[in-house]
């Protein structure tokens, strides 16, 4: 049974966007993302080995590099000591051979388990889509809510994926470099930490500058997604009205604003990898100067220079990888905030302890004095009382945003009520599990929703054990059965999104068949046979009588002659009921159902 969300028809705005959420510091969205990490930590672990032992190897190169330096004027008169050189060459081509095939294997498995951990992330955001109430999707643009799932994901993917192997690496090659570069001179490696606080500084200021930017660069692309999922959904009526330059405008708007800030974000952190480079050749020129000098008075070899050189970079280089890691981790903590806070919203309240399930349904409906508002200081229904007894049927009329759906979201528990209270059977709704109380209804909406499937799937979406003989029925009952015969593969026909390769009339027969095939204790129709054709319309009255019998209906419609034969037809207007009876009783007291029947169908059908 789809959620009814019907913006703009007594309900909240349907398109509107949520209150902007302040964002989390790094700090706390890292750690909450550490949860997700669960039984891979273990093989994080073993990542963390491979990498230890692939950083001593890459250590061991600058040292093989310097021996070898030296080993070429290790005899007396310059002379080259072969033995020394030849094994520091073959120890330096198996250590470039291993941290190849190291470096892989961390990809390799690193690659895997990133993909994991998001996959459980994105599992968690679509289960937590689907336990939250209609109350937020009313505020949400969906274009947003599509970009939290895949974009901004999607960067928490790539942000896992990188930093995790970078932070074991660097950290590892940062304090193994330190150590060699100690012992081999303690006074050269002075020198080469002149530079470390710059870029430590550096980099925090640059973080701090491109976090909010990074923040603004997502949620403008949330925007921009919203405004291009709903043109196309609504591209039939954006060409009907010729608004195709002014959507291309508000596109360009919004796109222009997501590009401004992108490049502020690109160029702020951008600035970082050039200046650090500048910093690790000052690094590097403060090196060589002293080195030379510590050669030159016979305090050094070449070789450890070289080696010191080697280091220095192993040292410098991880820093700066680090340091340009913000930019990723901006981003990817960027995402990760906007999907926390969908997964932070509140869910709809479960079920109380001892909620029973409704079973044996017999319907019998009442509203206790009902109060409900979407929003505190806007009430829809103020203190409504009615009882619709089991197997009647009760039309709801009345003027646009009087409180009619709005009456049908209080019953199925979408929404609940402010004041007051709601009985089936005797029983507070609050009192059954969520699960029972909606499969005891049946709901075809005004605006029919279709699934991506077979029309066999979609009838049979209420129903999936259903059999093929009663899937016919319900499709002969709901006059759906001669257009599917005339499609070539009949119930086995794919439907593109929503349906749209059938007309309206036909999506909403199928509506109608999905309904009738789920044989609901209590069936509600908002506006089921708007977008029929009158002669299609009558056809699907004559099955929905024999459908209704003995089932308490609740009908919405405009078209008063839908519902003459309703047990109790109620008049909605601003949140109260002021008449209710059946046809012939309202149109005796000649009040506003009267004036509604007359001003539909003039005097002449009235007398008639």
């Amino acid at each position: 049974m789809p959620p009814m969300n019907m913006p703009g028809r007594g309900g909240p705005m349907g398109r509107g966007g949520g209150p902007v959420v302040k964002p989390k510091n790094m700090k706390a969205t890292l750690k909450r993302l550490w949860s997700y990490f669960g039984n891979e930590r273990r093989l994080l672990a073993g990542i963390f080995l491979i990498v230890l032992v692939d950083s001593l190897v890459v250590l061991a190169s600058p040292y093989l590099i310097g021996a070898s330096i030296d080993a070429m004027t290790a005899q007396d008169g310059g002379g080259v000591d072969f033995g020394t050189l030849e094994i520091a060459l073959i120890a330096l081509v198996v250590s470039y051979i291993a941290d190849g095939g190291l470096t892989f294997l961390q990809g390799w498995l690193m690659a895997g388990t990133s993909q994991r951990i998001v996959g459980r992330l994105r599992a968690s955001l679509f289960d937590k889509l689907h336990k939250l109430p209609i109350r937020f999707f009313d505020t949400r643009t969906h274009g947003d809510l599509m970009s939290r799932m895949s974009n901004d994901i999607d960067n928490v993917s790539n942000t896992v994926a990188q930093s995790a192997s970078q932070v074991m690496s660097g950290s590892i090659a940062i304090v193994g470099a330190l150590v060699m570069m100690l012992v081999l001179s303690p006074l050269l490696t002075l020198a080469s930490l002149i530079t470390v606080p710059a870029v430590f500084f550096l980099a925090r200021a640059i973080a701090r500058s491109t976090a909010p930017l990074f923040k603004e660069q997502q949620s403008k692309l949330g925007k921009l997604n919203g405004h291009v999922e709903e043109t196309i959904s609504g591209i039939q009526i954006v060409k009907a009205f010729n608004r195709e330059e002014k959507a291309i405008a508000e596109f360009d708007a919004v796109n222009d604003e997501l590009c401004q800030v992108g490049i502020k974000a690109q160029i702020r952190s951008g600035f970082l990898m050039p200046i650090m480079n500048v910093i690790n050749n000052l690094g590097f020129a403060a090196v060589a100067i002293v080195g030379g000098l510590l050669a030159v008075n016979g305090h050094i070899t070449v070789g450890v220079i070289a080696s010191f050189l080697s280091y220095s970079r192993q040292f410098v280089r991880p820093l700066i990888d680090l340091a340009n890691l913000f930019n990723v981790l901006q981003s990817g903590v960027a995402g990760a905030e906007r999907v926390f806070e969908v997964l932070d919203e509140q869910e709809e309240p479960a079920d109380p302890p001892g909620a029973v399930a409704l079973t044996n349904t017999r319907g019998r409906v009442v509203f206790d004095n009902v109060s409900f508002g979407y929003r505190e200081d806007r009430p829809i229904l103020r203190d409504v009382s009615f009882a619709s007894e089991e197997g009647t049927s009760t039309a709801l009329i009345g003027p646009t945003g009087a409180g009619k759906t709005t009456i049908v979201n209080l019953l199925t528990r979408f929404y609940d009520v402010t004041a007051g209270s709601i009985t089936i059977d005797g029983r507070d709704i609050r009192d059954y599990t969520k699960d029972s109380l909606r499969q005891a209804f049946g709901i075809v909406l005004q605006d029919t929703y279709l699934f991506a499937g077979t029309i066999r799937d979609n009838i049979k979406y209420g129903k999936p054990d259903a059999t093929d003989a009663e899937m016919e029925r319900a499709a002969a009952l709901a006059n759906a059965l001669p257009f599917i015969r005339r499609l070539p593969q009949r119930f086995d026909t794919a439907l593109s999104e929503n349906g749209s390769n059938l007309s309206q009339g036909q999506r909403q027969l199928l509506a109608i068949a999905r309904v009738i095939l789920a044989d609901p204790s209590i069936l509600i129709l908002d506006e089921a046979t708007s977008s029929i054709d009158t002669r299609t319309e009558l056809h699907i009255q004559d099955a929905l009588k024999g459908v209704l019998q003995d089932r308490t209906s609740f009908v919405i419609a405009h078209r008063l002659n839908t519902i003459r034969d309703a047990d109790t037809i109620m008049v909605i207007a601003h949140g109260n009921i002021v008449e209710q009876g059946s046809h012939e009783e309202l149109m005796k007291r000649q009040g506003v159902y009267h004036e509604m029947f007359s001003n539909q169908f003039g005097a002449v059908l009235i007398d008639g």
